[in-house]
């Protein structure tokens, strides 16, 4: 299965590094990365809390708790893991960007926007579309970045969001 798993990441990863992407998607992508770094879960921080009514603290709680388990969970499974990320075993054709370690799996941006997205949609329902298109644009952005394999962020997804759904139930009222 791990050859498999192994065999599949390598494929996407030489599609993703010799793939010429057109400027409008190059721009996507690492405006989204971008966003995953922090900035837009502060900004949807920000937003919470201004706007977001009665359940705000709950909600801020919640995802500030979901976002630092997160990170810690991350930085100890990435020691613990000790994988190369594609772009040290196969250069990227246009990406430029630096890792900011350099261990790949599981990826952090992933972990870190699904850990945030899961608190947020379970309670304000009505932003589930727009909280998972930007958690997926960051998790989509770091293969095509080639900062991840594709088990890479399918595991930040699904680490993130049982660490969000964590985060969750222990702020409820």
């Amino acid at each position: 299965m791990l050859s498999l798993i192994t065999r599949g990441d390598y494929s996407v990863m030489r599609r993703a590094n010799n793939w010429f992407a057109p400027r409008w998607v190059r721009a996507y992508v690492i405006s989204s990365t971008r966003g995953g770094d922090g900035w837009l879960w502060y900004a949807m921080g920000l937003a919470i809390l201004l706007f977001g009514g009665e359940h705000r603290f709950e909600a801020l709680g919640a995802a500030g708790i979901s976002a630092a388990l997160s990170v810690l969970l991350f930085l100890c499974l990435k020691r613990l893991a000790g994988r190369p990320r594609p772009c040290q075993i196969e250069p990227h054709c246009w990406a430029t960007l630096l890792p900011p370690d350099k261990f790949s799996f599981p990826s952090g941006h992933t972990m870190t926007a699904f850990a945030v997205t899961t608190p947020l949609a379970l309670i304000y329902a009505d932003l589930t579309a727009g909280l998972l298109f930007c958690a997926i644009s960051v998790a989509v952005s770091r293969i095509l970045l080639g900062m991840h394999f594709l088990s890479d962020v399918i595991a930040g997804a699904l680490i993130g969001a049982g660490v969000g759904y964590f985060g969750y139930i222990a702020f409820q009222l």
